[in-house]
């Protein structure tokens, strides 16, 4: 088993309810989730132990079965966990800045 690294993007901002909820819940404050939230946005920062990437990411989209309404739309590998996780290579291309 390793740690991968990645980034679930939410379709919407979390209600108050929802961040509520999300700050009682152990599987969100064990320190694999990470709630980035800007203007319009929620992100969970990812950090998580198995096998391969795809049982990483399926663990982690597991636990928001106990987030009623909010919904992954995305799963993002940038730069940094394409770095973390060893993928980085001359191929990959960054994003412009």
């Amino acid at each position: 088993m390793r740690e991968w690294h990645f980034t679930l993007h939410a379709d919407a901002p979390l209600t108050a309810g929802q961040s509520d909820l999300r700050d009682h819940l152990e599987c969100f404050n064990d320190g694999r989730i990470s709630l980035v939230e800007g203007p319009g946005t929620a992100e969970f920062w990812c950090t998580f132990a198995a096998g391969t990437l795809t049982g990483a990411v399926a663990e982690a989209l597991s636990l928001f079965d106990q987030l009623p309404g909010v919904l992954v739309r995305s799963v993002e590998l940038g730069p940094r966990e394409l770095e973390e996780n060893g993928m980085a290579t001359p191929a990959v291309v960054r994003p412009p800045e």
